[in-house]
């Protein structure tokens, strides 16, 4: 299956729009306040809406409560949440049934072991691992994609973590049947939160093109 394209961290108007003639499966927002890359106070409502149906809005919160979620959602027309703090399978099963798919974060270290994700089996949607570090994301940093080998509860789950234009070959030689997506973010960025938007399309369309002959 093509490996769906996530690509993260965007808050300027200018840059939103040209990332989307990209054509990406998915767009993330960030909407905690302890990231670089939020996006809360200077991301308009109408931009995220005017976006084509066929890419998927994602918002990223961490530890947020319910009812912010769910209207932050409402007010950016976002149609996914990702989750990066604390949250329970008991909040991914309210937001799903909202209507929002639940997309779940893991930081993934050595000890790794996968068991906790198997408590959100039924409650979210897709599973994300990123490297482990104090900042829940967005740190550029890599994890041992080989520790992928171990996860076997099989839900589906976006890659993340310091994925550069270098790592195509990388991404299409994991083969863990359960690899949905990658996420792009800070490899691809200018600054925090205004991406290249040449390297992009170059990385997206190789990525497909690889694709397609393998």
């Amino acid at each position: 299956m093509k490996p769906v394209i996530k690509i993260c961290g965007m808050r300027d108007a200018v840059n939103i729009i040209a990332a989307a003639e990209l054509n990406p499966d998915i767009m993330g927002f960030i909407f905690y306040s302890g990231s670089p890359r939020f996006a809360g106070e200077s991301l308009k409502p109408e931009i995220v809406a005017s976006l084509p149906s066929g890419i998927r809005k994602a918002g990223i919160f961490v530890n947020a409560e319910y009812d912010e979620i769910i209207e932050t959602a409402g007010r950016f027309s976002l149609n996914m949440a990702q989750l990066h703090g604390n949250e329970t399978p008991e909040l991914c099963r309210r937001i799903k049934d909202s209507g929002i798919s639940v997309i779940r974060a893991f930081n993934i270290s050595e000890s790794m072991n996968f068991e906790k994700c198997k408590e959100f089996s039924g409650s979210a949607d897709f599973l994300l691992f990123d490297a482990m570090t104090a900042n829940h994301g967005g740190s550029g940093q890599k994890f041992d994609w080989k520790l992928l080998e171990r996860f076997e509860t099989g839900i589906p789950f976006f890659l993340s973590g310091g994925i550069s234009p270098s790592d195509i070959n990388n991404i299409l030689g994991i083969s863990n049947p359960a690899l949905y997506g990658i996420d792009l973010n800070s490899r691809f960025e200018i600054k925090p939160g205004l991406k290249d938007i040449k390297k992009l399309e170059k990385f997206i369309s190789e990525l497909r093109f690889k694709h397609k002959i393998i």
